[in-house]
């Protein structure tokens, strides 16, 4: 990040942190980012997965899933310290190790510093999910700052450029990518405009990177997951929206899904059960239909 752009977001920035760290304020009811009925079958056995955006909701519950189906786990986060903390407990309960980093994935030089450690621990990287995100709800374009604007696309869509050209010289053959999009890509979102058109890039991202000659050769594949309306920690913290039942009810099955029913589908495109799947977007959204 250049010193202008520094300059920009100190003397722009909206009031509330871009981070959300008041994630972790209590919520009713309590997200779940792991579901008791899940039955791990080895998927991921001897793979390295590094997660971003790991220590709540989405993320957390993809570490979790990607542990118990035998992976070493690495995670990123911001500085949401209480969620953090209970996740790596519970991987270290599941796996006794999680490499864990604390940083801006919308700088370059962090998304080296994970690579390059993880390399350092691992050897390789086998699966990157590029989930970390953060939103803004504004009633008009006329409330988005030329921070914030930047701020949203450095965090949920140059942090996935940083991050792969990070990865793929580390990456092993057979490895996978998966990106974390939204239906917010597809429906779009009056109030959301600016996080709306990044999860709109990263699908054209994902598909654009699955055909790329060097991904091909290394036969890395390439696909995203667009969730619908989650109850995650993320909602509360960046709309006016508390209430779980409100959240959910605009799709076919009435409600809002849990962080832990999103995971199988990373966990399937993590693993040699999509070995023809690239190039994708998977839609885990309550029944919403969307035909892209």
């Amino acid at each position: 990040m250049t010193e202008r752009e520094k300059d920009i977001i100190e003397t722009q920035a909206p009031k509330e942190d871009y981070r959300q760290e008041d994630a972790n304020k209590e919520m009713s009811p309590v997200p779940k980012n792991e579901s008791p009925d899940y039955k791990p079958a080895g998927k991921l056995e001897g793979k390295v997965a590094i997660v971003t955006g790991a220590d709540s909701g989405i993320g957390a519950a993809v570490a979790i899933a990607f542990a118990k189906e035998g992976a070493d786990v690495v995670v990123t986060d911001y500085e949401n310290k209480e969620d953090a903390e209970n996740l790596r407990k519970r991987i270290e309960d599941i796996r006794g190790k999680v490499l864990w980093f604390t940083g801006d994935v919308g700088d370059e030089s962090f998304a080296q510093e994970v690579i390059e450690k993880t390399v350092a621990e691992y050897g390789s990287v086998d699966i990157l999910v590029n989930n970390a995100a953060e939103q803004h709800t504004r009633k008009s374009i006329t409330e988005i700052t030329a921070a914030q604007l930047d701020r949203t696309f450095r965090t949920n869509i140059f942090s996935m450029f940083y991050f792969v050209k990070a990865a793929l010289p580390h990456m092993n053959e057979n490895g996978k990518i998966i990106n974390t999009t939204s239906v917010t890509a597809y429906q779009g979102s009056p109030g959301l405009l600016d996080y709306s058109s990044t999860k709109g890039a990263i699908v054209a991202f994902t598909r654009s990177l699955s055909q790329n000659q060097e991904i091909i050769d290394k036969k890395v594949r390439v696909n995203a997951v667009a969730p619908g309306p989650i109850w995650t920690p993320l909602i509360p913290a960046t709309t006016s929206n508390n209430d779980k039942e409100e959240f959910g009810a605009s799709v076919p099955m009435k409600r809002a899904g849990e962080a832990y029913e999103l995971a199988p589908a990373y966990v399937y495109l993590a693993s040699e059960d999509s070995s023809y799947v690239s190039g994708q977007v998977l839609h885990v959204n309550g029944g919403t239909v969307i035909n892209g």
